[in-house]
């Protein structure tokens, strides 16, 4: 089982970031794909209940699917992270349902990854903003963040379901899911 050590960080400009990555000596791993995540949950939100997750993730032709456990949330975001691909993300999705789980959250985004070998940055493109997660360990995380101009009051380790919902609190939006669609409409 593999430790996810983490933050977010709010983007205000794409470009410039792309240009302080180049300059931290990060390379583009994967260029901007299309991603959509589907989180589910059984009745009663067990899971949520257990702070756990379990995603059916679609990226770009990919499929994978997730189960992370555990918070620990003071500077950096740290959960135990169980990942596996998938070869047909439907039937995972027929899979899930017919063992009582159901879909409880949808969200997507735009995603490119860049690495230096030591850890990942990845930027996200969101129907609520743009984001960027710093993944590696601590240390890295907060020199990396250094480079990128990042102070620690800017670090952000709630999850994209924590964010929308402060999202919708403050805009008064009725979307229900963090997509384009949904959001656009909200």
């Amino acid at each position: 089982m593999s430790q996810e050590i983490e933050i977010k960080f709010r983007v205000a400009d794409l470009r410039a970031l792309t240009r302080k990555m180049k300059t931290a000596k990060l390379r583009l791993v994967t260029p901007r794909t299309h991603e959509m995540n589907t989180l589910y949950d059984l009745p009663g939100e067990v899971l949520r209940q257990r702070k756990q997750l379990l995603r059916l993730r679609q990226y770009g032709s990919e499929w994978k699917l997730t189960h992370k456990s555990g918070t620990k949330s003071a500077r950096h975001s740290s959960r135990r992270e169980l990942e596996t691909s998938v070869e047909d993300g439907k039937k995972m999705d027929s899979i899930l349902r017919a063992l009582g789980y159901s879909p409880s959250f949808r969200y997507e985004k735009f995603r490119a990854e860049w690495s230096d070998g030591q850890g990942n940055v990845v930027v996200d493109q969101t129907p609520i903003g743009n984001f960027a997660e710093i993944e590696g360990q601590p240390c890295w995380i907060d020199q990396t963040a250094k480079k990128l101009g990042v102070t620690r009051d800017e670090y952000i380790v709630q999850n994209y379901a924590t964010l929308f919902a402060d999202w919708k609190r403050e805009t008064k939006s009725k979307a229900e899911e963090m997509t384009f669609k949904a959001v656009r409409k909200g």
